[in-house]
């Protein structure tokens, strides 16, 4: 907030006409102590040449003290009247967002957003626990419409612990999905700690927020002092998505996030899978999930978010080097039917299917798309194949393979990976 030279309010104008008065009565100058506590330092910056000083009149020491006197007092009184009568515009906020949103809301972080997971923006309602809940909570409302809501998270070392404060509140993406996150610090029984919550839109269309705990846990053990301008510099040197130099600076940052989000050992890599010069980055844990990662114009962009394979017939991932292509082997009923999927990034950093090719090895006579043994016996005996839904012969499927696929591995440890990314 600033103020425009020259102009100013009732309540600075007494201020100053009691410094004035008194720096005449007292026939000296001296600089009142404000007090209080200050949340920003601001300075006067006006030229001495602009400043107005009056000229004293002559009094008497006695008119100067009864002077002075009624100067304080009458200055005193106005003060007090335009404290009771215009309360702050902080204060006024914060009623208006009680009474909007109910007495439980914790007005001084309650404010509108913009979100990628709405269209428009929304109010971030945080409460404390109150007759609804037991814990605190946070709510997204648009309108007059409750959106989502969910209990803000609370390390199991923190339950039982008084609640204080919500210190601070940021939104951004963090795992550079396209989806907004939420990154709050919280106060318990004068200790404070970080939570992480990603923000995700799954198929049933409705926003969900999901507390991440380890890497909520390894932030407030790791960063000191615990702000989220500290947060920020730790994870990406305080740099947002799109501003990364190379992809070495943004890798950087992609495979430390991916370290810290869980406890266990997890792996990396870099492949072309494209025909460009710049290459991929794999990450992952090996039996259990991949993802893969890309670089372009300071963006990066997430081809695959922690994939799962290596249960349910998912055999996991492969790609055939500088061809974007990248094929799956998935079976369901013990290999009676297979689903070869054959994806490519898209132009707009997207993993986009080309082709599904599924292949019954049973004759499924009676139409129902899952093998019968009373009525099927046939497996091993017959096989047929379908591309997006038709009938397709064996060339057809053998059109859609570019040939020399190799999986997609995790070899490196995060120190082989940023040596090897310094060395770009």
């Amino acid at each position: 907030m600033y103020k425009k030279k020259g102009l100013c309010s009732k309540k600075h104008r007494i201020f100053i006409g009691l410094l004035l008065a008194v720096w005449v009565l007292a026939g000296c100058g001296q600089e009142a102590d404000s007090g209080g506590k200050e949340t920003r330092q601001e300075t006067d910056s006006t030229p001495a040449d602009e400043r107005v000083m009056a000229e004293a009149p002559e009094t008497t020491n006695e008119t100067a003290k009864q002077s002075k006197a009624a100067v304080l007092s009458d200055a005193a009184q106005d003060l007090e009247d335009i404290e009771d009568s215009k309360p702050s515009e902080v204060d006024t906020k914060e009623a208006l967002m009680r009474e909007r949103f109910g007495e439980s809301c914790i007005a001084s972080q309650t404010f509108e957003v913009s979100l990628s997971e709405y269209d428009g923006n929304v109010y971030f309602v945080p409460h404390t626990a109150s007759a609804d809940s037991s814990y605190p909570y946070i709510q997204f409302i648009q309108g007059y419409t409750l959106l989502s809501e969910f209990q803000m998270f609370i390390p199991e070392e923190f339950l039982g612990r008084e609640f204080e404060s919500l210190d601070a509140v940021s939104f951004y993406d963090m795992n550079y999905d396209k989806n907004t996150d939420i990154l709050t610090i919280q106060t318990y029984g004068g200790t404070s700690f970080a939570v992480v919550y990603y923000g995700y839109e799954p198929d049933t269309g409705e926003t969900i927020f999901i507390p991440q705990e380890d890497l909520s846990a390894n932030l407030t053990a790791k960063v000191s002092p615990l702000t989220i301008p500290a947060i920020r510099n730790f994870l990406s040197g305080g740099k947002k998505n799109g501003e990364f130099a190379d992809y070495s600076e943004a890798y950087t940052a992609v495979s430390w996030l991916y370290e810290l989000e869980r406890s266990f050992e997890q792996g990396y890599d870099l492949v072309y899978f494209d025909s460009d010069a710049i290459p991929e980055l794999v990450a992952g844990a090996a039996g259990y999930y991949t993802s893969l990662y890309t670089y372009s114009n300071g963006y990066v962009y997430t081809l695959m978010d922690r994939w799962a394979y290596g249960a349910m017939g998912n055999a996991g991932y492969e790609f055939s080097s500088r061809k974007n292509s990248l094929r799956n082997y998935n079976t369901d009923y013990a290999g009676a039917i297979l689903y070869t999927t054959y994806m490519t990034m898209s132009e707009q950093h997207t993993m986009d299917i080309v082709s599904e090719i599924v292949t019954y090895n049973f004759d499924d006579v009676n139409g129902n798309g899952i093998p019968d043994p009373e009525e099927e016996d046939s497996f091993g005996l017959y096989s047929i194949n379908y591309i997006n839904g038709k009938e397709a012969s064996p060339e057809e499927c053998a059109a859609c393979d570019v040939g020399d696929y190799v999986p997609l591995q995790i070899p490196m440890t995060l120190e082989m990976l940023q040596k090897a990314l310094s060395a770009k």
